[in-house]
Order: C-alpha cells, then sequence, then structure tokens
C-alpha cells in the first residue's frame, strides 16, 4: 500500500514502550510525525531519537507529537531506552511502537525489498489534525534525519493552512513568504497583507510572513 499526500493515515492499533496505542485516538487533535527505524540498538537510530526527545518543547509549541517504529518487542526498546538515554544525555519521552508482526510497517509500506525484505525504511510522515498525509520523506538506512528540515516543513504548513500563502526555497521562519497565485483581488491581497508585497513577476509576489 502506497501512501500518498492528502491519504488518510492509516488508523492501528498496536504495543508501544508506552502501552497499548490507538493512533488515531492517541492523535487527538494534534499534529503527528510518524518515523521507523530499521531496528533497536542500531547506531544512527539511536541519534534519532535522542535529538527527537531533545526536541519536545519545539515539538509542544507547534501541537505535534512523535512516536517511532521499530520492528523489535517491548521489552527490547525498553533496553534500548536506557542506552538512549545514556548516549545522548536525555531521556526519550515519546513512544515507540513494537512492530514484530509487521503491521504498521506493512499498512504504511516501510518494508522495500530491494533495500532489505525484513528490516523497515527510514521513513517519516508528518500528519495533520486531521488525519491527513502532509509529508512523506525515506531516507536510506546509512543517513539519518534532518530534523530541523522536518520542523521547518511544520512551520510552513501550519502557516499557509492558515495563509494563502507558499514558502519559497530555502525558506525560514520569519522570512518573506509567496502570495498565492490564485489571489487576485488587491482589496483581499491589501487586507490579507497589509506591510504590502513587492511583484517580482505577476505570478511571483514576494511578502513577509504574516503573524502565526
Amino acid at each position: 500500500m502506497s501512501i500518498r499526500l492528502g491519504d488518510i493515515a492509516p488508523d492501528f492499533e498496536q504495543d508501544s514502550s508506552e502501552g497499548r496505542i490507538r493512533f488515531h485516538e492517541w492523535l487527538g487533535d494534534s499534529w503527528g510525525v510518524l518515523f521507523s527505524h530499521p531496528a533497536d540498538f542500531t547506531p544512527v537510530c539511536t541519534t534519532e531519537l535522542g535529538f527527537t526527545a531533545k526536541l519536545k518543547d519545539q515539538f509542544a509549541q507547534r501541537n505535534v507529537k512523535a512516536i517511532a517504529l521499530s520492528v523489535d518487542p517491548v521489552d527490547s526498546h525498553i533496553k534500548w531506552i536506557d542506552d538512549i538515554n545514556e548516549t545522548q544525555s536525555t531521556a526519550v519521552n515519546f513512544p515507540i511502537l513494537a512492530d514484530a508482526d509487521r503491521k504498521v510497517s506493512e499498512l504504511y509500506d516501510l518494508i522495500h525489498p530491494n533495500a532489505n525484505d525484513t528490516l523497515t525504511v527510514r521513513s517519516l510522515f508528518v500528519i495533520d489534525p486531521n488525519k491527513k498525509v502532509r509529508l512523506t520523506i525515506t531516507y536510506p538506512a546509512s543517513t539519518g534525519r534532518n530534523f530541523n528540515e522536518i520542523l521547518r516543513v511544520i512551520d510552513s504548513l501550519q502557516l499557509t493552512d492558515e495563509h494563502k500563502v507558499a514558502t519559497p526555497a530555502n525558506w525560514q521562519d520569519g522570512d518573506e513568504v509567496v502570495i498565492v497565485p490564485s489571489l487576485k483581488d488587491e482589496e483581499e491581497i491589501q487586507r490579507r497583507f497589509p506591510k504590502g508585497y513587492r511583484a517580482v513577476k505577476p505570478y511571483l509576489r514576494l511578502t513577509p510572513q504574516p503573524n502565526r
């Protein structure tokens, strides 16, 4: 099953390091970041989970819940969390799904046979409060994720959901944004963007970022 942008994120019930989780119920009205790991006690994943734990306040500011997945069982996760906390100088503060039966991995198409026919790839999904998939990224097992980029995309998604704008290349929170081409009415533009805009081309209009 291939998951595309705009699809409803598949719901599931699965054990985790923090008990049984019913995914949609657990998400509630929050945004979610679901990300998979090839296996417990792997070096790159250990650094990723530690870094995610350190982002707790940043995720909270954005109304985001993080949840990881590995195909190993809960007792293995608990031992791995001890290693993560020790080596990364943090405390894991989010659940790790125990997907020994591959149920969630199959729902989210996380096993790519041409990469490895037993271990999950390093995929990540950003899911909005309506349970829609808004971002998918898949990395090879050898490459750790850039969680600063994940935060940047969430900032963009939340901003562009609220305002009729898009974010240009390399945009960071606070930079200029693009007025969407479909917005033509000048009165509405002035109302929405009181700081004005500059038209580089008729279809490329840049304006200071609206308040989030």
